[in-house]
């Protein structure tokens, strides 16, 4: 480290926040604003004071954005309502009609859905390509290719991408690289570090951390930052000051409870890959994973999301196990203090799923892994029951 720079867990707790500024209030105030007023006619036309609008920027989401800038060493950051909107911002200010986009076969579903369904039909071409495929991207990039679309782990199934080398192959043809970041976080994955050009959180997940908020944030490089600023100010995207909030409270214990979750969730996999019931357990974390030496060279710890993979069972016997769970939620989400499960079905065009049992996406949550463990074990012999 420079003589001067703070650890990242120094960094959740400082960013974003200007207590001399704030007559000593340690949180950032929390500003409701849509009209700004300007003291004269000369700045309302030329915008020069800070704050303009509402919309646009206010101290409170400057300091989401400060903070995360300082997180992740970005240029620039925007705040988006939620994930999902991150993810369909940046796209869509980094891309126009007659561009060939890039896609992980393994992204999340609603980012796959949006490139499909909506991206396409304004003109731009959308391929996926095999998320483990590495250098061999460049055979892929063609003249008009304008971004390369990651994320690692991959949803569901958690195939750890070779971003480095992914990256290098893009750059060489001048396309910009975004990575959906929110599995790892800025805490164990330097995005741009390892050749992004634009990191996106869901951070609706391990930011907010307590499923009470709903929020996305694009941080970017020099490169990319004023194409994507201009690009969500024309889409008039803007978050709620509360969530805001929440996101930034979030921040300031998110060093802790993603190591709880990590620890959990290693834990939890580990136990699994004992179960008869189980054929696989899905984890980077893992040393039998496809990805574990690409995820020990570039990332600095794990999240508490993993996958098992069954074997073959009818369906009222899983249903049996995860209907009478306790501590397991079913819900679409992770990253929050609880523990969830939901069965998942990996949708792919450049790849195949073979897989034929059911497939479980498992987040630890903070719960006691004793606790959690009885929880499954009792599932697991309800499921065996109706076999």
């Amino acid at each position: 480290m420079k003589k001067g720079e703070k650890r990242p867990e120094t960094l959740l707790v400082t960013s974003g926040r200007k207590p001399d500024e704030n007559h000593g209030i340690i949180n950032p105030p929390v500003y409701h604003a849509s009209t700004i007023l300007h003291p004269t006619m000369k700045v309302l036309k030329e915008a020069s004071q800070p704050y303009t609008y509402g919309r646009r920027r206010t101290p409170t989401i400057e300091a989401l954005q400060d903070a995360m800038c300082e997180l992740e060493g970005g240029h620039g950051c925007v705040i988006t309502p939620s994930g999902l909107s991150a993810v369909s911002t940046a796209l869509l200010a980094n891309l126009k009609a007659g561009d060939h986009l890039l896609v992980t076969d393994s992204v999340y579903g609603p980012s796959r859905t949006f490139c499909e369904q909506m991206l396409r039909r304004y003109g731009v071409e959308v391929e996926f390509y095999d998320p483990l495929i590495g250098a061999d991207i460049a055979a892929l990039m063609k003249d008009n290719t304008a971004v390369v679309f990651t994320e690692t782990p991959g949803s569901q199934t958690f195939e750890v991408q070779d971003l480095p080398a992914i990256a290098e192959a893009a750059h060489a043809k001048g396309a910009i690289v975004m990575l959906d970041n929110t599995w790892a976080t800025p805490l164990f994955f330097d995005a741009f570090a390892n050749g992004a050009d634009i990191s996106i959180q869901a951070a609706t997940k391990y930011i907010v951390g307590h499923s009470d908020a709903m929020m996305g944030t694009i941080t970017c490089n020099e490169r990319s930052f004023k194409a994507t600023l201009r690009g969500h100010g024309h889409l008039g995207v803007t978050a709620g000051p509360d969530d805001i909030y929440l996101a930034l409270r979030g921040i300031r214990t998110m060093g802790v409870r993603l190591r709880q979750h990590m620890e959990t969730g290693i834990a939890l996999a580990r136990w699994l890959e004992q179960r008869p019931e189980v054929k696989e357990v899905i984890h980077p974390a893992l040393e039998n994973h496809p990805g574990h030496a690409i995820w020990k060279r570039d990332f600095k710890g794990a999240s508490g999301l993993f996958a098992a993979v069954l074997h073959p069972v009818p369906e009222k016997a899983l249903a049996a196990m995860l209907d009478g769970l306790e501590l397991f939620g079913m819900g679409y989400s992770w990253g929050g203090y609880e523990s969830l499960i939901v069965p998942a079905e990996p949708h792919r065009s450049a790849t195949e799923w073979k897989e034929e049992g059911p497939l479980l996406r498992i987040h630890a949550g903070l719960e006691h892994i004793d606790d959690l463990t009885a929880d499954l074990d009792a599932g697991f012999a309800r499921l065996n029951k109706e076999k």
